[in-house]
C-alpha cells in the first residue's frame, strides 16, 4: 500500500524509467547520477542518518534533492517522513508518498508495475487465447471467423483473453504479452448473437487477463488457386514488437473444424519446443527409405 503525504501538486510529472533509484549519496550532498524521471526510494538507512542531522542541515539537505524536480519520492517500512522532507515536497510540489513495506518489497512491487505500465507496446486487430498452455494470437481479416473460433475453443475447455482489440507488450524477459483493454475484457463479439460476456456465461476459469503470446495463426480464405503449407518443415516466424515468434497461416472453408486443428497445432508447437518435430522424423524416415530400399520398412 503506498499513499500520497505532500506534494499533491506534482502528480502529472513523469516516469519514463523502469527502475527505481536510492538517492542516499545525495542527502550527503552527492547529486551527481540522481535521475529524476525515476522513483527515488528513501529506506531506513537514508531516513535514519537524515534524523541525525541538525534541523537546519535536513531542511539543506532536502532543498537539494528536492530541487532536482523529482517525479516521485517514497519513503518506506511506513515511516512517516521527517518534516524536512515533507516542507521540501510542498514547496517545490515533489509528490512524497509512503509505502507501508520494507523497501526491498517497495521496489519489487515497482518494478513489477514499472516494466508493465513502461513496455513499449501496439494494438492488434485480432482475438487471443490460451490453448494447452500456449497464447495464440489469431489475426485475419474481419468476418473470417476469429471470435467464433475463440467461441468454439471456450466450449472445449480452453482460456479466453481478448477478442478485436489485443493490447501487446514487450516485456523485460523478451516476452510479448496480451490482454484486452479494460472496457473489453471477458467479452466477445459473435455475429448472429451480439456481444457475450464470456466469464459470466462459462465461469471464471474461463478467461484470462493475459497471456504471453508463443504463436501467431493467420486466417485466411480457402482458395484453390494459392498453395498452402503440406509438410510443416519450415519454421515461419513473424515479428511482433521486435520478437520473432511462431506462425501459421490457415485457410478457412466450411466443414473444417478450427477449433480441433487450433488444438492440434498448440500441441505440435509444444512438442516441438521439447525437441519432437514430426514432420522432420517421418521425412527422415523417408528418405532413409529410399536410400535403402531393400531394409524392413521403418516402424
Amino acid at each position: 500500500m503506498v499513499r500520497l503525504v505532500a506534494g499533491q501538486d506534482g502528480q502529472q510529472r513523469k516516469i519514463d524509467h523502469p527502475r527505481v533509484q536510492k538517492p542516499g549519496l545525495a542527502l550527503a550532498g552527492h547529486i551527481h547520477g540522481v535521475v529524476s524521471t525515476r522513483i527515488q526510494i528513501l529506506g531506513e538507512t537514508e531516513v535514519t542518518y537524515l534524523e541525525t542531522l541538525l534541523p537546519e542541515e535536513q531542511a539543506e539537505r532536502a532543498a537539494v534533492l528536492f530541487g532536482l524536480g523529482l517525479s516521485l519520492v517514497v519513503v518506506t517500512r511506513g515511516v512517516e517522513p521527517p518534516a524536512a522532507l515533507v516542507e521540501a515536497a510542498e514547496r517545490t510540489s515533489t509528490p512524497l508518498a509512503v509505502s507501508e513495506v520494507r523497501s526491498s518489497r517497495s521496489i519489487q512491487a515497482f518494478h513489477l508495475a514499472l516494466d508493465g505500465i513502461l513496455a513499449p507496446s501496439e494494438t492488434r486487430h485480432g482475438v487471443l487465447m490460451d490453448v494447452h498452455g500456449i497464447g495464440i494470437l489469431l489475426l485475419g481479416p474481419s468476418g473470417i471467423g476469429k471470435s467464433e473460433c475463440a467461441l468454439f475453443l471456450v466450449e472445449r475447455g480452453h482460456r479466453f483473453v481478448a477478442d478485436d482489440q489485443v493490447i501487446l507488450s514487450l516485456l523485460p524477459s523478451e516476452q510479448v504479452l496480451g490482454r484486452a483493454p479494460a472496457p473489453l475484457r471477458n467479452h466477445l463479439e459473435v455475429r448472429g448473437l451480439g456481444i457475450i460476456n464470456v466469464r459470466d456465461l462459462f465461469g471464471a476459469n474461463a478467461v484470462r487477463t493475459e497471456k504471453t503470446v508463443q504463436m501467431v495463426v493467420e486466417l485466411c480464405p480457402w482458395s484453390d488457386e494459392e498453395s498452402y503449407d503440406r509438410l510443416g518443415l519450415d519454421e515461419s516466424t513473424v515479428e511482433i514488437l521486435g520478437m520473432p515468434l511462431s506462425f501459421l497461416r490457415i485457410p478457412v472453408r466450411p466443414g473444417r473444424n478450427m477449433a480441433v486443428i487450433l488444438e492440434v497445432a498448440a500441441r505440435n508447437h509444444i512438442l516441438k519446443a521439447a525437441g519432437h518435430h514430426g514432420a522432420r522424423r517421418f521425412i527422415d524416415r523417408l528418405m532413409g527409405d529410399l536410400e535403402n530400399p531393400s531394409s524392413e520398412p521403418s516402424s
